[in-house]
């Protein structure tokens, strides 16, 4: 009977875990539309084995300045909403490519020729793709 119990816990702390990042998710596409971010999108990488999250979001800011108010907009909302801290982020010093860590949400902030020679989508096209509006 023990291990029933074990499973019935699993279950409802992945539910928890989608619902908390589809929280975080809905905050993150909000302060990027808030600071004007483009082309937003958002992957769900749940289906593919090897993903080092559950979902990316993907957005460009047109200049240094633009990625940083981006940026910065994602962290004090999901802070106020979600009461998240980012587990990690790089990218402040050249804001070229900003990544805030979430752990099971990923966002990448980038201007729009790094984005281009990343290609990130592209990278990850197995995964289920979600285009929001800027």
């Amino acid at each position: 009977m023990e291990q029933l119990s074990v499973l019935a816990t699993r279950k409802r702390s992945s539910v928890a875990r989608l619902t908390k990042s589809s929280k975080i998710l809905k905050v993150i596409i909000h302060a990027i539309q808030e600071k004007k971010g483009e082309n937003i999108i958002a992957m769900d990488l749940r289906k593919i084995p090897e993903a080092v999250a559950d979902f990316f979001i993907i957005c460009q800011g047109s200049s240094s300045p633009q990625v940083k108010a981006i940026s910065d907009s994602i962290e004090m909302e999901v802070k106020k909403e979600c009461e998240e801290m980012p587990y990690r982020q790089e990218g402040r010093s050249a804001l070229q490519w900003v990544l805030i860590d979430y752990v099971n949400v990923v966002v990448h902030v980038m201007q729009p020729e790094t984005r281009k020679f990343y290609k990130l989508e592209e990278m990850w096209s197995d995964a289920e793709v979600t285009e929001h509006k800027g």
